[in-house]
């Protein structure tokens, strides 16, 4: 395994964040020891997270996309306009069907399950920072099947990144109010995204949002 510290006059600099405190320290614990000298800080939520940003240069940043207040999706998009330099590794408990795409678009330079092997997030975090992309061999094998034989884009692929949002939170049973206060935005705007997706996807009632989020497996 190659030192990436020896590489670099200054120590490796990791931020990891994700609302669950046990997750933190265990990502500590696994990568203090292939990245010796690595300084670790950690965020609970985005607002801390671009705290962090604001007063420190990092690296790299382990980030969990499902969080209480801003999600993850809207922090990598404003991290990567604030210090497009840094490299984001999406960690997260959601398949990589549901979000893996999006975030790479987004500028984020892997996308891991909370199931992957600690090996691999090592291997991963090693990839990023030479300048690679990470995802599964599963899902790498996905995206060249795709290529090879592009099908017909679902209905929901052609939503923005925000009606993507929600459209999930509403098959959750959220209402336009607590989606509203999860994504900092207004009822009103968020009545206007619950339009489009009833349109976009030819749909009419919250039920049938939910019938088709579990249909096409958006939700866990």
């Amino acid at each position: 395994m190659i030192d990436l510290n020896k590489a670099s006059p200054a120590p490796l600099r990791i931020l990891i964040v994700d609302d669950h405190t046990i997750v933190r320290d265990g990502l500590k614990q696994i990568l203090s020891g292939p990245f010796a000298g690595a300084i670790f800080a950690d965020a609970r939520n985005g607002q801390e997270a671009l705290a962090q940003i604001a007063k420190s240069k990092w690296d790299v940043m382990l980030l969990d996309i499902t969080m209480p207040g801003q999600s993850g999706l809207d922090i990598l998009k404003q991290i990567k306009l604030l210090r497009p330099e840094i490299k984001i590794l999406v960690l997260t408990m959601h398949p990589e069907d549901q979000y893996a795409l999006r975030v790479l678009k987004a500028g984020a330079s892997g996308y891991l399950t909370k199931e992957t092997a600690s090996d691999e997030v090592v291997n991963a975090l090693q990839k990023a920072l030479v300048g690679g992309t990470y995802v599964s061999a599963s899902f790498s094998q996905h995206l060249l099947g795709e290529l090879a034989n592009p099908a017909p884009k679902a209905p929901h692929e052609t939503l923005s990144d925000r009606e993507y949002q929600v459209l999930r939170m509403t098959a959750t049973g959220k209402t336009v109010k607590e989606i509203g206060s999860d994504l900092g935005l207004s009822i009103k705007t968020v009545s206007t995204y619950r339009t489009r997706v009833l349109k976009k996807l030819n749909l009419k009632t919250n039920a049938d949002v939910i019938r088709y989020a579990l249909r096409e497996k958006l939700v866990d």
